[in-house]
């Protein structure tokens, strides 16, 4: 096993269990005691993991201000001065996006002399709808080696258990909080054709998947996922329409950490020529939102509603 004085001055991304304890791997317990720095979200939350796996990161700030400004004197320091520095001092930093602008100079430049760092998350790999973006992009810029240390991701993860085509997928993350923003969001995605994995607030889960039920169609295919890797872990897979029921039916299914898969449009199936009832969708826009006027369009012509929206959205783009 490597030790302090041969740490590679580089920073390591390194992912960390979403759920279960087991799912970190020995790689990332031992990166993580070696470095001199560990970057995070949350110091409080991360000190507990990283106190389950023996990894200590007290110290005594005084001294991390001393040994920085010895070090920085001291270029030629021999590998015993090196270990008395990186062992004198407070290796957990807080790193989330209020202080990223800050941060990110401060950690570029302890990695340039000579320290090792690592960015993790609250849970799953970092970067993955959580900071880290700004200092990857700074290292990157810098010079500065960059190194995943892989593990656990709810995004992939739900993919992998979906039953949805997983040749070709979008991450999109969390949705816009308001309605509006959701719902334009969505509607910029309904034609797609790829699988998309979405992120949900608890709180927000029901009003997302009536969204998506309005917007994509309620006979789209989607796999609901739920506390991945833990006790009470859901993988339900069906329809927005019967999903948003399910939800809806069992408080349990809103809450916990939510991944939400969803099926591309299937173009085969989706292809009738609509064009042929324009008129009748744009004197439905004179009086209707586009929401309403697709509905009343699908009553009237028997054509898929979500096909409906889509065409509406273009001519009222026209």
């Amino acid at each position: 096993m490597s030790t302090l004085t041969t740490m590679p001055a580089c920073l390591y991304i390194v992912a960390t269990p979403i759920g279960n304890l087991t799912d970190m791997t020995p790689h990332a317990i031992d990166v993580l005691k070696q470095v001199a720095i560990i970057a995070c979200e949350d110091t409080r939350t991360s000190g507990k993991l990283l106190s389950h796996f023996g990894i200590d990161t007290k110290g005594n700030k005084a001294d991390e201000a001393k040994d920085t400004e010895t070090h920085t004197a001291k270029s030629n320091a021999d590998s015993d001065d090196t270990t008395t520095k990186q062992k004198g001092h407070n290796k957990l930093w807080a790193y989330h996006e209020h202080n990223s602008a800050i941060q990110t100079p401060k950690i570029i430049e302890m990695i340039e002399q000579g320290h090792s760092v690592a960015l993790i998350s609250d849970a799953g790999t970092p970067l993955v709808s959580d900071p880290g973006y700004q200092l990857v992009q700074a290292a990157h810029d810098a010079g500065v080696t960059v190194s995943p240390i892989v593990g656990a991701s709810a995004a992939i993860g739900a993919l992998s258990v979906a039953g949805l085509p997983s040749d070709r997928f979008s991450f999109i993350g969390f949705l816009p909080a308001k309605t509006h923003g959701r719902q334009k969001q969505l509607s910029a995605l309904v034609s797609r054709t790829e699988t998309l994995i979405f992120y949900e607030a608890p709180h927000r889960i029901v009003s997302s998947l009536e969204d998506m039920a309005t917007i994509f169609g309620a006979d789209r295919a989607v796999t609901f996922c739920r506390e991945l890797t833990k006790t009470f872990e859901t993988v339900h897979k069906s329809t927005l329409g019967e999903l948003v029921e399910f939800v809806k039916a069992d408080d349990n299914q809103q809450r916990g950490e939510i991944v939400v898969v969803v099926a591309g449009v299937n173009v085969a199936k989706d292809s009738d020529d609509i064009s042929t009832h324009d008129k009748l969708l744009q004197r439905l826009l004179e009086d209707l939102s586009v929401k309403k006027a697709a509905a009343l369009a699908a009553d009237i012509t028997g054509v898929k509603k979500n096909a409906l929206y889509q065409r509406l959205l273009e001519l009222q783009a026209e």
